[in-house]
């Protein structure tokens, strides 16, 4: 077993390999794959009728562009040479994948909350899409270049000294740091915290039983049924009970016995199709209406197609054959705590799915309508949540060792975010150039 000294000195070594200040640099290769034929590529196996939505949504702004288009990004990534310092990448590390969300102990956690394109990985290009994502909503909201640039440093300097702090901790103790709610609020100043208690607030509210409200209605014959508003959430036809049990017995086993029992103590109501996000309209997603003890006891899951990561063309043959098993066990291990139904199964026509519950008081921050200070001060929160889900999975002291106590990698990651923030505009016009002329359909206003 390797000292903390030598893992320490591992991670000053991979400086040798891949230069701190080398991370500032962008030079698109003359081998780029063309960002709309990226995208068309993964459209391939998407719901064709929501493919245009998809477009609409990602031809909104400049940060939905890059919300939506990861994959671009991956290869981007992948064309540089990295630490081959290893974590359990979130995969799409943007700032609007990062939120509050409830432990199973009911406390609101602040965590990264989407792991669709999680695989291990080096730790630098998750830290660089967040980074990038930062840089791309302080230019959205209006703000100069030096201040999108202190943006971006800040969540990189916040993801090294955090990364610093854990290295010096236990095993145990870093295993279970967790960032409640409650302590954003200290964060933020005047009126700025009086909104971020009212979201954090209205992220309790966000539960089963509200979107059971929200999203439900009784029938002529008494019955619940969920409330169709296509595209959006369309009912699907009635499920037979071959196929319905054979999908509750397939996600049933991937869960802890205990939850076995739970899940076993409610009954199929009703299903539909649901559109969410951004760059994972098209993919397959449904919402399932579930009821316990009676029609006031309502649980509401949400099944999400998994497919493969969008960084799995550039790094290591996955543990994993299963897409959804992928997921859940990346979640499991990145974030603090797990909703209590995450698991997956394979749907009747073999694709692979995760579930998880529709609500559990969810929320995300309004990215677009932040001051500068308040950008600072959320790109703060989620480096370091960043930090916090990469020490749990790779070797904190090796990646401490490597960042070290300078801004070096920190000022190179936040000129490399200004870089990319300019390529992420000029894939998002040729987006807009390929809709007017024609060459795109997108489907806009939804």
């Amino acid at each position: 077993m390797t000292t903390p000294s030598e893992r320490a000195a591992r991670g000053r070594e991979a400086r040798k390999r891949v230069p701190r200040s080398s991370h500032g640099r962008w030079i698109p290769s003359a081998q780029r794959p063309d960002p709309l034929v990226v995208l068309e590529r993964e459209a391939q196996d998407r719901l064709p009728e929501l493919v245009p939505l998809r477009y609409g949504r990602m031809a909104v702004s400049a940060f939905a562009f890059l919300r939506g288009s990861a994959a671009v990004m991956a290869a981007d990534l992948a064309a540089q040479r990295h630490t081959g310092l290893t974590v359990q990448l979130c995969g799409d590390a943007h700032l609007l994948n990062f939120g509050v969300y409830a432990s199973p102990e009911r406390t609101l956690l602040f965590d990264v909350n989407d792991f669709d394109e999680t695989l291990p990985g080096p730790f630098e290009w998750d830290v660089k899409r967040l980074a990038a994502s930062v840089a791309v909503a302080a230019f959205q909201n209006g703000s100069t270049k030096a201040k999108a640039h202190r943006a971006a440093l800040v969540a990189t300097e916040s993801y090294r000294t955090t990364m610093r702090s854990l290295a010096k901790l236990g095993e145990l103790d870093v295993w279970y740091q967790r960032i409640a709610a409650d302590d954003l609020l200290p964060l933020v100043r005047g009126d700025e915290r009086a909104r971020v208690a009212d979201r954090i607030a209205r992220a309790r509210r966000r539960t089963s039983l509200q979107a059971f409200n929200k999203l439900t209605e009784t029938d002529a014959s008494g019955a619940r049924r969920i409330v169709e508003d296509p595209p959006l959430l369309e009912r699907i036809p009635d499920i037979d009970r071959v196929t319905l049990g054979k999908i509750f017995s397939d996600y049933r086993s991937s869960l802890p016995e205990e939850r076995r029992l739970l899940l076993d103590r409610y009954r199929y109501v009703d299903a539909a199709r649901k559109v969410v996000g951004v760059g994972s309209v098209g993919t397959r997603c449904f919402v399932l209406l579930l009821e316990g003890r009676d029609d006031g006891d309502p649980l509401m899951l949400q099944i999400k197609e998994a497919g493969r990561s969008v960084l799995e063309p550039y790094l290591p043959a996955t543990a994993y054959d299963h897409q959804g098993r992928r997921v859940v066990c990346g979640q499991r291990l990145t974030q603090a705590a797990s909703d209590i139904f995450l698991g997956w199964m394979t749907g009747p026509e073999q694709r692979h799915f995760y579930w998880r519950q529709l609500r559990d008081m969810k929320g995300s921050a309004e990215v677009e309508t932040m001051s500068p200070d308040t950008l600072r001060t959320y790109a703060r929160l989620c480096g370091r949540a960043l930090a916090r889900a990469h020490a749990r999975s790779g070797d904190r002291i090796a990646i401490a060792g490597y960042l070290g106590t300078s801004d070096v990698f920190d000022r190179a990651v936040a000129d490399f975010s200004l870089a990319y923030a300019g390529q992420n505009a000029d894939d998002y016009a040729a987006l807009g150039a390929a809709i007017a002329a024609g060459m795109v359909t997108a489907a806009p206003g939804a």
